[in-house]
């Protein structure tokens, strides 16, 4: 098996684990408030990015960050994993998980926008046009497309699963600026980020008394959402000869993650839902061959 092929069974990996994330969002919220199932995943995922550093021999490394990188990690913390998953969350909290999984996939449209005022990028005209189609794909999803209506089911949820993008797009963004080893830094942000978990627990008292599903649930998202996956997903970006071509596999997850929603959460899929998620996947696979063309 050559690199290549070792990157696609990489890929494959994160992509199953990823489409998974939604259904047991949902099954997970039944029995457990947001905090708690936060502080669980959170707790899970930094003892497995220690554990990683552990095996690679560079636990001591952590003992050498500046009190700057700490401060850094602080913020980045904030921002992923606490209020990123805690503002999702509550999103797929209102939200049927057929309209909040789609609605959090236009995360790399905020990144362009985003990109504007803070990366002092140009918008170009083709990006506005892949960004107006993404947005009708919302509008046909808050919808149920009544269009006649203009009617949204649940805006708060909408809000937030939209509002869960900025925050991940400003965490994207404010993270690319940190060139410290990515295993270090997200090490450190989610050594901040669990405090800032407990501290909710703590200042904000939610249902514990969830069943064993619960806790199952909560860990397997530490675990296999914020770790594993993470790992799987950098080592194939590592193997992979063309990044390109192993980034666009991600774009299958949320087609996955509704065949998932239908059979294991039991919701009926709207056709609404299904027609604004490929409205939202055509603006953001339009904006990935924009950005490809790009001269480097």
């Amino acid at each position: 098996m050559n690199n290549q092929q070792r990157a696609y069974m990489f890929a494959a990996a994160t992509v199953l684990m990823w489409s998974t994330v939604a259904t047991v969002f949902k099954l997970t919220l039944r029995s457990l408030g947001v905090y708690p199932m936060l502080l669980g995943a959170a707790l899970t995922s930094t003892g497995f990015l220690l554990a990683a550093m552990a095996f690679k021999g560079r636990l001591g490394e952590l003992r050498r960050i500046s009190k700057r990188d700490w401060l850094r990690a602080a913020t980045l913390g904030f921002l992923n994993p606490f209020l990123y998953y805690a503002v999702v969350l509550k999103a797929y909290e209102l939200l049927p998980a057929q309209e909040a999984q789609p609605l959090n996939q236009t995360w790399t449209i905020t990144i362009v926008i985003l990109s504007v005022p803070l990366l002092g990028q140009r918008l170009r005209w083709s990006s506005l046009g892949a960004i107006l189609v993404s947005y009708l794909g919302v509008t046909i999803i808050a919808t149920h497309g009544e269009w006649r209506l203009v009617r949204v089911s649940e805006p708060f949820g909408v809000f937030l699963a939209l509002a869960s993008t900025l925050v991940w797009a400003l965490y994207w963004i404010y993270n690319l600026r940190d060139s410290r080893d990515e295993l270090i830094k997200l090490a450190a942000n989610f050594i901040c980020g669990t405090g800032y978990c407990l501290a909710a627990v703590l200042l904000f008292p939610q249902p514990w008394n969830g069943s064993w599903t619960g806790w199952a649930g909560a860990i397997y998202l530490g675990l296999f959402e914020m770790g594993v996956a993470f790992v799987c997903w950098m080592k194939a970006l590592q193997l992979s000869e063309n990044t390109a071509r192993v980034s666009n596999l991600v774009l299958l997850c949320p087609f996955i993650s509704l065949v998932l929603i239908h059979y294991v959460v039991g919701e009926p899929i709207l056709g609404s839902t299904v027609v604004g998620l490929v409205f939202i996947m055509a603006g953001v696979l339009w904006q990935r061959s924009l950005a490809s063309a790009l001269p480097a």
